[in-house]
């Protein structure tokens, strides 16, 4: 699989839901999320199959919530390790943090 066909696709519920990468018809990476009534986004896991690890998947997920928090106006709120340790990394999103 190249990156042209990793595509980040985010599927809502009414109060939780998750960003999705299909890798191959039988596995995908996701990281889930739950949303309160004023719109912030509680990231709670992220999880990329062991034989796809090491190729940015997971970053790929969390540049997705980044842009659509961006651009949909809301704020994150990370719980997920994962996606705690790339807030730190990435001083440029402090203004997205809850």
């Amino acid at each position: 699989m190249n990156d042209n066909e990793m595509t980040v696709q985010r599927e809502d519920g009414p109060t939780s839901g998750r960003y999705v990468i299909r890798l191959s018809p039988h596995a995908e990476a996701e990281m889930t999320f739950t949303r309160g009534a004023d719109g912030l986004m509680t990231i709670n896991h992220t999880g990329v199959p062991p034989e796809f690890e090491g190729r940015g998947i997971a970053a790929r997920l969390v540049n997705k919530a980044i842009e659509d928090a961006r651009h949909e106006h809301f704020k994150i709120h990370p719980v997920c390790s994962y996606v705690v340790a790339q807030f730190r990394r990435h001083p440029e999103w402090a203004d997205l943090k809850a």
